[in-house]
């Protein structure tokens, strides 16, 4: 690390960081969290009895993936363009036989054993009309076992008294932020970690088998709709032996599926080209169940597979077995590699209107077949080994409480399930979750996006096609914002629908997105439709048409109706939007319109609090409109409300969750506070005070219950006062990507106890045991919102920065805090009088840093780092 010193003459300043570490460790048995050093960080432990539920993604952003059981075993195989949630492949029509990795042992004095490398069955899996119903529930597995996990690092620890060695299952894909395209590989990295603890030599071979499933995603029929279908169904399927420079294995191709199907495709399962194997590229003809007992007798003989001809089937079974002597007292690696290409995706907007309903997924342009990916990737895993492990050690090792990193990283894994996907142009999109085999809500939903903080933080260059599509291609010429964009992008603007929060919202974020990178030329392209975008809120029936500064038009917004009349969730999105604008309009030096904004901001932001703060939160005036008349055209595709004179759907006089998000957002955008300083925490302490619970046993919920039994949480809203006849419909929910919304509003107001509080129940909740850790639901799975976990680490660490300025920003804390501006990324360590920022990854230039928005140094020189070098700045 190359160091620049700087000697600052400056009052010694007190650095403390006071977070309320009584309330982040982990209770009982489930989990928790270790400090002591191992060759892979672990920042969570799951014991054998909270392990059913893990299913931790191992692919990339954009290329689907395949997901590390809690046990070891391989689930949720959704490497063909679908979500695949509870689908595991097999290779015969009965299912008893898919992806397996088996062990065999052969000591000095000649005892034999075989396992199957995974713990034992969670006993929901023992009941069924036939028996067991779970591929593989006949092999003989460990005895005991337990996960732990540093997000994207998944570590399986397995052992036997009858098996003489232990094995640890290490199962990776790379991410290191500010790099896309290398934490877009589609690869699972596997290696078994074999210690013989023994005085004698062990000999040992792990044999993976994996079927050739090419055509099948999941989906258990033709899904048809709107005149366009998947085919479905192995066929001609073909395994072939290859041996290259670096890699050797099986290549899993296809003669029968349609070259035009979203389930065409290829698979790989390679080692490394240097280590002694044996395979087959078929199993033997399956009758009676011969086809298993034929491998079992043959690998389980001296653990070594025997050649078998060619049979029939369309899903033949491809195994690779690799041979390792273990040393006395010592340790051997054996490593696999899954690689697929699958690059066909079916568009979430078909129609016919001739275009293209197929499009091509991103990862698949930079390759040609899976065995392509292997021979280029593997080569680097090493490499980007080392960087994935340097990012997750530094964000580990930062004094954030352990529920804060928790809930930040395990919910990052989203970005490489299937609800995100690239296109050939390298542009980002996400449905909002999704079903078992279905995305969910499609068209990077604006009000749901808004929330997350993950993609901008990490990965900024994502962030920014997705406003580049917001505003370059689904803004209409009124200055609509479509808050689905429907693809190909010749659809953008198909859906022909905006929300209100999900459009003001989106301008935050492109100021967001802005100051992060410093792109003036993605400002200066997209700023036309920026500007008709703010506008668009003072359109005749618009939703500021008198432009008083607040929002009280027909506002449809995340809870899937409109609210009529102002009210505190729309409203200060709509005064963040003003706020965000206003300083983009100052930089593209349009005065005059930066004025107009900074106008309606003021006096919006008196009204709020003069009008709907009550004292202890912010409520909804309900405004029913004169009639329809009175509502843009535009604004009045959807209603819910079916009686304008009196709209059901309203939020009232309730409590709501999320009624400070667009604070929320302003104060990860740096744009200070929107509304009343005082207000704004009163607010947050009411929220806990009246949508707090304790205990969920005996509450009424009207809806979707993501919360049960003795579990707590923060409900959607409250009433102390006086509640509609029908509510929003989700008010009686509790759902996690608005209690983490709360919960670093919280945190910004200092509130610090109650907003860690907030994550560590949600975290309680998804224990391995109940839910998947890495699997948060709201409306589907891995759902985004989820991802405003992310501003916890935003918010406790004091982290601002703009590249537009030039300037970094802190709070005062001890120790090493990671910190990461979605292109560049390291650490900033405080320790007495002296500063120390480092730069792991990418190229920062400050003109000044700042310590608690109070102590300012700025540089003579324009200080600029890149990776590998850091910057000491003593204080005197």
């Amino acid at each position: 690390m190359k160091r620049i010193w700087f000697t600052v003459l400056w009052s010694a300043f007190v650095i403390s960081y006071s977070f309320a570490q009584s309330v982040s460790g982990k209770t009982g048995t489930a989990k928790k969290h270790q400090e002591q050093p191992t060759d892979w960080p672990v920042l969570t432990t799951y014991d054998q009895n909270h392990i059913a539920r893990i299913a931790m993604p191992i692919g990339g952003i954009g290329t689907g993936t395949v997901s590390l059981g809690g046990r070891g075993d391989l689930r949720d195989w959704a490497i063909m363009n679908k979500p695949a949630v509870g689908y595991i492949p097999t290779s015969e029509h009965r299912g008893y036989i898919g992806p397996i990795f088996v062990l065999y042992t052969e000591t000095a004095n000649g005892q034999r054993a075989t396992r199957a490398l995974e713990g034992p069955l969670d006993v929901s899996h023992y009941e069924g009309p036939f028996g067991s119903t779970t591929p593989n529930h006949g092999f003989p597995r460990f005895d005991s076992c337990s996960f732990q996990a540093a997000y994207p690092f998944g570590q399986v620890q397995l052992a036997d008294e009858d098996i003489p060695l232990k094995v640890k299952l290490k199962a990776f894909n790379p991410m290191i932020p500010g790099d896309a395209d290398a934490s877009g590989l589609p690869i699972a990295v596997l290696t078994y970690e074999l210690t013989n603890n023994s005085e004698e030599e062990v000999f040992a071979a792990v044999s993976g088998n994996i079927p050739n499933f090419i055509g099948m995603d999941g989906s258990d029929q033709e899904i048809k709709g709107r005149g366009f279908w998947t085919p479905y169904g192995a066929k001609k399927n073909k395994n072939q032996f290859r041996k290259g420079q670096d890699v050797q294995g099986i290549f899993m191709s296809s003669e029968g599926v349609d070259p035009k199907a979203t389930t065409w495709g290829t698979i790989g399962l390679t080692t490394s080209a240097d280590e002694k194997i044996t395979y087959r590229t078929s199993w033997s003809k399956d009758e009676w169940g011969n086809a298993r007992l034929d491998f079992w007798d043959d690998f389980s003989a001296d653990g070594k597979l025997q050649k078998r001809p060619p049979n029939i089937e369309d899903r033949p079974m491809a195994s690779l077995a690799v041979e390792v002597e273990v040393p006395a007292n010592s340790t051997r690696e054996v490593t696999f590699y899954l690689t697929w290409h699958f690059p066909n995706r079916m568009t979430w907007t078909p129609y016919d209107d001739g275009l293209d309903n197929v499009l091509t997924n991103y990862y698949a342009t930079q390759y040609a077949d899976a065995w392509e990916v292997a021979e280029r990737v593997v080569p680097q895993i090493k490499e980007l080994e080392a960087k994935s492990l340097q990012f997750v050690n530094a964000f580990i090792g930062s004094p954030l409480p352990e529920v804060v990193k928790e809930a930040a990283l395990y919910n990052s894994s989203t970005l490489r399930t299937q609800t995100c996907f690239r296109t050939a142009d390298g542009k980002f999109y996400g449905w909002e979750g999704t079903s078992n085999i279905e995305g969910v809500c499609h068209g990077s939903c604006t009000h749901v996006w808004n929330y997350e903080q993950a993609t901008p933080f990490l990965y900024g260059e994502l962030a920014r096609t997705m406003r580049e599509v917001e505003f370059g291609h689904a803004t209409d010429e009124l200055g609509m914002l479509n808050f689905r964009v429907g693809l190909p992008l010749e659809r953008a603007t198909y859906f022909d629908r905006t929300a209100a929060d999900g459009q003001m919202g989106s301008i935050m974020r492109m100021y967001r997105e802005w100051q992060l990178s410093g792109d003036d030329a993605l400002l200066h392209k997209l700023w036309p439709n920026v500007k008709k975008a703010m506008k668009f809120a003072w359109i005749d029936g618009g939703w500021d048409a008198d432009k008083d500064g607040v929002m009280d038009g027909c506002q449809h917004n995340t809870m899937d109706v409109q609210y009529f009349g102002p009210n505190p969730q729309m409203g200060i999105w709509y005064l963040g939007a003003l706020r965000a604008t206003e300083e983009m309009a100052q930089y593209m030096g349009d005065v005059k319109f930066a004025k107009t904004c900074r106008s309606l901001f003021e006096k919006g932001s008196h009204w709020v609090d003069e009008n709907l703060f009550n004292g202890e939160y912010y409520i909804h005036l309900i405004q029913p409109p004169k009639s329809r008349d009175d509502i843009a055209p535009s604004l009045l595709k959807g209603l819910e409300a079916k009686d304008l004179g009196n709209p059901d759907y309203q939020l009232g006089e309730g409590c709501l969750v999320d009624q400070l998000v667009g604070q929320y957002l302003a104060h990860i955008c740096g744009l200070g506070y929107l509304i009343d300083e005082q207000n704004t925490k009163t607010t947050l302490k009411s929220i806990m005070k009246y949508n707090y619970r304790d205990d969920s046993n005996s509450d009424f919920n009207a809806m979707r219950s993501f919360v049960l039994g003795d579990e707590k949480s923060l409900v959607m809203a409250s009433y102390p006062g006086t509640r509609p006849k029908h509510p929003f419909p989700y008010f009686t929910e509790a759902m996690t990507g608005f209690e983490y919304t709360a919960a670093v509003g919280m945190l910004y107001e200092g509130q610090t106890e109650e907003g860690l509080l907030t994550i560590k129940n949600i975290r309680d909740r998804y224990d391995g045991l109940k839910r998947n850790p890495f699997n948060e639901a709201e409306c589907g799975h891995n759902y985004a919102r989820a991802m405003a976990s992310w501003g916890a680490v935003i918010a406790l660490s004091g982290f601002q920065y703009s590249a537009v300025e030039k300037s970094m920003a802190f709070a005062p804390f001890d120790g090493k805090m990671f910190w990461s501006n979605g292109s560049a990324w390291g650490i900033c360590e405080q320790s007495g009088s002296d500063v120390e920022l480092s730069v792991y990854h990418g190229t920062v230039a400050l003109k000044s840093f700042t310590i608690a928005d109070k102590k300012t140094i700025k540089f003579k020189e324009l200080l600029k780092l890149t990776s590998g070098e850091s910057a000491v700045l003593a204080f005197k």
